[in-house]
């Protein structure tokens, strides 16, 4: 990954991406919450104006190259959720990316689906987006989703 030298924010904008508004929670959790210099975020999943662009399971009903593109929206998702309790030019550090991928028995490209998280990581944060991961293939998510994301970030003393 390329180092870089802008803020989140600026480097958001040189993307042309526009973080969504915070999804609404759909059980009893929050969005985001910090400990200590940390924001840990509850699992994302990747909605677009309020609904599912996709649904089912990857290998089946969703292919790995559409379920990639919902995993990246989902980590958006994330950082919005990041955003709106601490603001994303806090963030110092990406820890670790948590993806889950709703599989049809006998996928086992979920490294790959979750690069769409990590990839879009890489490109705001450069080296700062470095982190550790999991991809875990599941047998269904929360709203027939294809794919979950969660965040851990480290963030800067307000």
């Amino acid at each position: 990954m390329a180092a870089v030298s802008t803020k989140p924010s600026e480097r958001l904008d040189e993307l042309g991406i526009e973080l969504p508004a915070v999804a609404a929670p759909v059980a009893a959790y929050v969005p985001a919450a910090q400990v200590g210099n940390q924001v840990w975020t509850s699992g994302q999943l990747p909605f677009v104006n309020g609904s599912l662009p996709a649904t089912g399971k990857v290998g089946a009903d969703v292919d790995p190259e559409d379920a990639y593109n919902l995993a990246r929206t989902a980590l958006l998702n994330a950082l919005a959720a990041v955003d709106d309790l601490v603001g994303i030019d806090r963030v110092t550090r990406v820890v670790k990316v948590v993806g889950y991928v709703a599989s049809e028995a006998g996928f086992t490209g979920q490294p790959g689906v979750v690069n769409g998280a990590s990839d879009i990581v890489g490109e705001i944060f450069g080296e700062a987006g470095a982190h550790v991961r999991s991809a875990v293939g599941v047998a269904v998510l929360p709203l027939d989703a294809p794919v979950e994301v969660e965040l851990i970030v480290e963030v800067a003393d307000a």
